[in-house]
């Protein structure tokens, strides 16, 4: 049996790497977190003027969402569904699964940022989240006797 993804530590610690890198790269990101697929806050970072944000109903309300785009677009017969873009007034969030897991980013960015470059910059993190993923699962923490 596997642990959970907010409760595994070389998952959260990845997260929290990549999540600041995200931030680095993007000056305009508000917030952005790692979830799961039933409803749980694995890591997330935030702005410090950032409004404050209840992680474990957004991460719960992110599920869902995640959850009805990929119905829509297999009811649909689209095909595997990319991302997720909410636009509001102030600012847009971009949903994202990490390629081969059940870990999803969520990431807000304020209007300042154009939309073309926060969906790249979340792309590229959630590539190499994955990436860092299959490497642990390739990886043997312990020996097998």
């Amino acid at each position: 049996m596997s642990t959970a993804p907010h409760q595994d530590p070389a998952v959260i610690e990845l997260g929290r790497v990549e999540l600041s890198a995200m931030r680095e790269a993007a000056s305009s990101l508000l917030t952005a977190s790692l979830l799961s697929d039933d409803g749980f806050e694995v890591v997330r970072v935030a702005e410090s003027n950032a409004a404050a944000t209840d992680g474990g109903r957004f991460a719960s309300m992110a599920s869902s969402i995640q959850a009805l785009s990929e119905a829509v677009g297999r009811e649909l017969a689209m095909g595997a569904g990319e991302y997720v873009i909410i636009a509001a007034e102030r600012g847009h969030l971009i949903q994202m699964r990490i390629p081969g897991s059940t870990i999803v980013l969520a990431a807000l960015f304020d209007t300042d940022e154009m939309l073309g470059k926060a969906l790249t910059v979340a792309r590229r993190c959630s590539t190499r989240i994955g990436e860092g993923l299959a490497q642990a699962q390739r990886t043997p923490t312990a020996a097998t006797f």
